[in-house]
């Protein structure tokens, strides 16, 4: 009877959530968090894995018969693992204490694995003889958290072994690392399964550059199933983190070739950012593609060209407390201060312009979009029930048995 009305108001409060961040729009728009096709964990690569190997397609569809329901729900390890959503929450909060820049990388770490056929925890496989790993990929390669996804697995392991995915830990110590950032509380529903193949290509392509025009940024999202509005929203990871001047220095210095800045980057922070930005004719073309993505993180400061890379900090030393998570990047869009160029192509259109000018002026409109948002990046394209696997370590495929 407890577990049943604990249920029902967590479904409260997610059809609450849902319906108060709709009273702020200036047109009626329906978010969801499912995606057609997500709960069976149905994918759409442009090739499948699967085509020429029909012994890997029976051990990807692995029988299982503890998981009664195909289907993500509340509560879903109530019984096989009942501790589970508090070790991930105390693991988090004790990591975010030692080491705050753990959250931006954890909300980094989850948008490169659903952004890339879902939130299967496929960026977290090493490579193997059988598998290129996601690591690889370019815009991968300065991910960080992949050792706290690691130890809260194992921690988990020692309570309630192959039970809890590492496709749930990811998206709820993900959740746990917004809040801890300031951002909002969104409830999630589980029982996500692990992929045992990785998209090494798919994610050299398909990642969103920090030189992406708003065209390609749209599109990317767009066939993913995010709107402007939802889209824009995710943006707002880019109030925290940290991130190279590599990835901007262009807008600097030789803006498309020109030898001059950016002319709609404020030239008074043009100045702030030389200064932090000193020309470095070492430094490597942004056309790399290897970049913070969405949202940046908290990546090193030595550039792969071998010299010194300075680093800014995207919170700009937490402008205006933990609350104006998300609202501080809007307002600097507002006053022509985006760092990257993807970011202040948000500017340029007016469907999205028209949402960068909402979030920058209502926190609480913001907040509710976000928390959406996530929902719904957290629920796109998941595996469940008999597809995929429980890996017992997070970067390692189950050995066939």
């Amino acid at each position: 009877m407890m577990r049943f009305i604990i249920t029902c108001l967590v479904i409260a409060l997610s059809v609450y959530v849902a319906y108060h961040g709709l009273e702020y729009d200036h047109g009626f728009i329906r978010l969801t968090t499912r995606s057609p096709g997500n709960r069976t964990g149905v994918k759409a690569p442009e090739k499948s894995p699967f085509d020429d190997n029909d012994d890997l397609m029976t051990w990807y569809m692995e029988d299982d018969s503890d998981h009664q329901s195909y289907s993500l729900h509340y509560d879903f390890y109530q019984d096989s693992c009942p501790t589970a959503e508090r070790i991930i929450t105390i693991g988090i909060r004790e990591v975010y204490a030692a080491k705050p820049s753990v959250a931006p990388s954890l909300i980094r770490l989850l948008f490169h694995d659903c952004f890339i056929e879902g939130c299967d925890a496929s960026v977290l496989l090493d490579a193997d003889e059988s598998l290129t790993s996601e690591k690889e990929a370019s815009p991968n390669q300065s991910l960080k958290g992949f050792d706290v996804i690691e130890w809260i697995k194992s921690e988990l392991e020692k309570v309630c072994p192959g039970v809890v995915s590492c496709a749930d830990v990811l998206v709820l110590a993900a959740r746990e690392a917004v809040l801890m950032a300031g951002g909002p509380f969104y409830p999630l529903e589980t029982g996500r399964r692990d992929s045992v193949v990785a998209f090494k290509e798919i994610a050299e392509r398909e990642l969103p550059s920090p030189q992406a025009s708003i065209s390609v940024i749209l599109a990317r999202f767009g066939t993913r199933g995010f709107n402007e509005r939802e889209t824009v929203s995710l943006f707002g990871a880019h109030s925290i983190g940290i991130t190279h001047c590599t990835f901007f220095e262009d807008r600097l210095y030789n803006f498309s070739g020109t030898g001059k800045p950016d002319p709609e980057l404020d030239t008074g922070f043009q100045q702030e950012l030389k200064t932090n930005c000193p020309y470095s004719a070492l430094a490597p073309s942004p056309s790399t593609g290897v970049g913070p993505s969405i949202p940046a993180s908290d990546y090193g400061g030595v550039s792969s060209a071998g010299g010194s890379d300075g680093v800014v900090d995207l919170s700009y030393n937490n402008e205006g407390g933990e609350m104006n998570f998300g609202t501080r990047y809007y307002r600097r869009l507002m006053q022509k201060k985006g760092l990257m160029y993807a970011d202040q192509q948000l500017t340029g259109r007016e469907e999205t312009e028209m949402w960068v000018r909402a979030y920058a002026s209502d926190t609480q409109l913001f907040r509710r979009d976000f928390a959406m948002s996530m929902m719904k990046l957290s629920n796109y394209h998941v595996l469940t029930g008999p597809l995929g696997q429980v890996r017992t370590t997070c970067s390692k495929v189950l050995p066939k048995i």
